[in-house]
């Protein structure tokens, strides 16, 4: 057992593994604050970096150019999400394969939001009718690397735990290489579901997202649509720093921090960040945990 006087980043080796979500840019201001993260973020030598994509394919072809400039103009593995909504097989797999012909070789495959919130999702007639579909026909188009979703604290539209991991279970066996689980505020929460997974005879890399919070409100929206629970101490610990950014950052990067370096004393070495475009928490966190940026020679060598 860990000394409780022994400080809670001080045995990590930095034997981690991460990889970082952004979303496609709007303007040309918020572009520029992405490819200022993406730089910043690079040199840790992430397994991946991933781009989603808006419900009902809203931004389609913002996604797919994001993900071309940081395979063509970077040193890093770009992924594309991929989602069911709003588009037919064949349209779906036109885009996989346009993907695959630009070097993309990694897709996050999800089912996908309903593209007016608080509706309930409809498959497209012609279309894949959830993920584990949507896996087995991008397996068919080309060999890719598949990252799928799980849920810790259960799916919203699924009825109970057991048919949510089931659900994980069968996008597995669809072909899936590995699941990203959505965000989540308690360490127990993660290895309790990886556990689960386990023993229901999920062998696949189950890895945990982290969202490191420096907007509750924000923070909360994402949250309703999600399943995920943000615990009453959260909310109190941002409480009154609205018009405080510097310590609101410092109290989000010490919450996101604190709950990785639990979860690597529970074991875990990959993380992946939702960064939300933004490199400072994740950067912050990736180095109290050990990680460095890795010099030249080190890449050669790898």
């Amino acid at each position: 057992m860990t000394d409780p006087r022994t400080p809670l980043f001080a045995e990590v080796a930095g034997d981690i593994d991460v990889s970082f979500e952004f979303f496609p840019p709007k303007t040309e201001k918020m572009e520029q604050t992405l490819w200022e993260s993406i730089k910043t973020l690079e040199p840790l030598a992430p397994r991946f970096v991933s781009v989603t994509y808006g419900a009902g394919g809203s931004t389609r072809e913002r996604t797919h150019s994001t993900v071309e400039r940081i395979q063509r103009e970077t040193s890093l593995d770009a992924a594309a999400h991929l989602t069911c909504v709003g588009a037919g097989k064949a349209e779906v797999e036109d885009i996989a394969r346009e993907y695959w012909n630009a070097g993309i070789r990694h897709i996050v495959a999800l089912r996908g939001d309903p593209p007016v919130p608080g509706q309930p999702y409809e498959p497209h007639p012609q279309g894949y009718s959830n993920a584990v579909d949507l896996v087995r026909g991008l397996k068919a188009v080309a060999p890719f690397q598949i990252s799928v979703a799980a849920y810790p604290e259960c799916h919203p539209n699924s009825p109970n735990k057991a048919a949510d991991l089931d659900n994980l279970w069968r996008k597995i066996d669809a072909g899936a290489d590995r699941a990203i689980t959505q965000f989540f505020f308690s360490p127990e929460c993660f290895l309790r579901f990886r556990d689960q997974a386990a023993a229901m005879g999920i062998d696949a890399e189950i890895v945990p997202g982290i969202l490191p919070v420096s907007n509750v409100a924000q923070t909360r929206k994402f949250a309703a649509s999600c399943g995920a629970a943000i615990p009453k101490w959260m909310d109190d610990l941002f409480e009154g720093l609205d018009n405080l950014p510097a310590a609101r950052q410092l109290v989000a990067a010490t919450v996101a921090a604190e709950l990785c370096g639990q979860l690597y004393a529970g074991g875990v070495r990959n993380f992946h960040f939702y960064t939300l475009n933004r490199a400072e928490l994740a950067y912050a966190i990736c180095h109290l945990l050990g990680l460095r940026p890795k010099t030249e020679a080190q890449e050669q060598a790898a």
